[in-house]
């Protein structure tokens, strides 16, 4: 029987989406971008050496670290719980359903029964909320499918062992302390001031714009590491998969933060904030061209030097635009 009351919602992005479901259904009434906002979310680097296989870039912060931040500024007690033996972990998850409390887990994707074949990749920095038991069945609460769904036992226990980077070791939390109701403007600052200084002041070469500005750089490298044509081809969609498809309600999370900043606007009656939320906007539809320009690199194998120069110029104007924006911010809040 499912747990009463869980309202299940789709979101941009499944760790700041089921951390608002939790608040949501223990009565704290808050946004997803609020949330993405307060914890500071928002986020760039550029990774390349000799233990990866090929460069990547991130755009959010490391996988926990919203949960942790909410806990921090909204006063809220989450209890967390990994076990490596998963005859333990399962046990721990069932007893907490058996006592009907919405239980986020971490999971590798790919064994999520109810996702297309098609679909299916391994990604062990999935979070879902399970919401109820019946017989071997599990009733989950994913942010990035429609409705509630349906999750054999074996696979989910298949999903919460799975070994790798980000391994889930069986890791379980659940809201045990929500104020129903909160003053959100110190967080929203303390959120603000904390991405922006990640974006602008932290003296390393790889992340925040530098790392958008050292990604430009590199750009022209790819066609040099990567295997063959084909597997160029995948790396360069990769860009667009990473902005738009992969859980950051697209932009590489630029529209959501637009949102948060949105909100914070209304909340601190700032009106020079809300401007900056619509040229967080614009921003968000700038990265939006940069992903469809990858996109169709990739698709097409346009892999000339002109193209690659091409993709470089639209990633250092993205640098230029977010210096002055999180620039601006930071001087805002301080």
């Amino acid at each position: 029987m499912n747990t009463a009351n869980f309202e299940h919602k789709m979101a941009a992005h499944c760790e700041s989406g089921t951390v608002t479901g939790l608040l949501n259904y223990n009565g704290m009434q808050i946004s997803e971008p609020m949330v993405f906002g307060i914890s500071a979310g928002i986020f760039f680097a550029y990774l390349q050496g000799p233990k990866l296989p090929f460069p990547l870039f991130v755009h959010r912060s490391k996988p926990g670290s919203i949960r942790k931040k909410i806990r921090k500024r909204l006063d809220v007690a989450f209890k967390e719980i990994k076990n490596r033996d998963i005859d333990k972990a399962t046990h721990v998850l069932d007893t907490l359903i058996a006592r009907k409390i919405p239980t986020a887990v971490q999971v590798d994707m790919f064994y999520m029964d109810y996702i297309p074949q098609y679909m299916k990749v391994h990604f062990n920095g999935h979070y879902v909320t399970v919401v109820g038991k019946e017989n071997s069945t599990y009733t989950v609460s994913d942010c990035y499918y429609p409705q509630l769904a349906n999750i054999s036992i074996e696979s989910m226990r298949k999903a919460r062992s799975a070994r790798g980077d980000l391994a889930p070791r069986g890791l379980l939390f659940y809201a045990t302390v929500v104020p129903k109701e909160v003053d959100l403007a110190t967080p929203i600052r303390k959120g603000i001031k904390e991405a922006a200084r990640n974006m602008v002041k932290l003296p390393v070469p790889f992340i925040g714009v530098k790392g958008i500005r050292m990604f430009a750089r590199k750009i022209v490298d790819w066609p040099s590491l990567a295997r063959n044509e084909g597997h160029l081809s995948d790396q360069v969609m990769d860009i667009s998969a990473n902005l738009e498809d992969k859980g950051t309600g697209g932009a590489g999370f630029r529209f959501m933060y637009a949102s948060f900043l949105q909100e914070a606007a209304k909340i601190l009656n700032d009106t020079a904030l809300a401007d900056m939320a619509r040229q967080m906007m614009e921003n968000g539809d700038r990265w939006r061209e940069l992903s469809l320009h990858a996109a169709r690199m990739g698709k097409y194998h346009e892999f000339s030097k002109e193209k690659f120069k091409e993709l470089q110029d639209l990633i250092f104007a993205r640098a230029d635009t977010e210096e002055k924006l999180f620039s601006q911010l930071l001087k805002m809040i301080s």
